[in-house]
Order: structure tokens, then C-alpha cells, then sequence
């Protein structure tokens, strides 16, 4: 599984921005997949993930209410839509991908196959 991710930049504080992760190899319906961050101050620490075949998704703590994961199976992608941001999101954001079925979506283990990653800057 390839992923190359797209989307990233510059937003003032209370902005929107969606990232997209586009995958290769495998349908995304087939695939776990995370979205993990990390910031200036912080080691990279979960964001979200979502099983695409089942639905199943979990939101940690910094993003519950104000990002959603979606898909388009056409495309091949999913998305991370980021809205409400402030200046504490600043940072790199990775999708990572896995083709076996995990409980834990939050966790970077589970995760074997990782994006480039793409800066995510917000200005206070």
C-alpha cells in the first residue's frame, strides 16, 4: 500500500482545512486508516482513524467535534476535514494505513504503511 497525502497549509485560527490521503495497492474500503500528528512541542499522537469497510472510527480527544473522516472510493481517497483550528494544531499530519482488521485505530502501531506527511500551519 502507497499513500500520498495532499491538502496541507497555511489557515488562520478558527479555519477549516481538509487533508486527503490517497492510496494505492489496495481499495481504501479494504483498509484501516489513521491520521496522526505532530507538533513542535508534542512526539506525534493520534488524531483519528476509521475502519472503510465497516465504518468503525475513533476520535481522540483533540478532535472529537471538530474533524470528520470521509471517503471517496472512486478517487481512491480519504480525507481528514479539519475545522474550528487554532494555533495548538500547528504541525506535520501523516495518514497511515493497515489491511489488518485492528481494534484499536488509535494507536501508531497498528499502522504498517505510512504517508509523507503534510504541514499543517495556523496562524493565531
Amino acid at each position: 500500500v502507497h499513500l500520498v497525502q495532499s491538502g496541507g497549509g497555511w489557515v488562520q485560527a478558527g479555519g477549516s482545512l481538509r487533508l486527503s490521503c490517497a492510496a494505492s495497492g489496495r481499495t481504501v474500503s479494504t483498509l484501516m486508516v489513521g491520521w496522526f500528528r505532530q507538533t513542535p512541542v508534542k512526539a506525534r499522537e493520534a488524531v483519528a482513524g476509521r475502519h472503510h469497510g465497516n465504518g468503525r472510527t475513533q476520535f481522540s480527544d483533540l478532535a472529537e467535534g471538530r474533524f470528520t473522516i470521509s471517503q471517496d472510493n472512486a478517487r481512491n481517497e480519504v480525507y481528514l476535514e479539519m475545522n474550528k483550528l487554532n494555533y495548538e494544531d500547528t504541525g506535520m499530519y501523516y495518514c497511515a494505513a493497515s489491511t489488518t482488521d485492528w481494534t484499536n485505530l488509535l494507536a501508531q502501531n497498528t499502522y504498517a504503511y505510512w504517508g509523507q506527511g503534510t504541514q499543517v500551519t495556523v496562524s493565531s
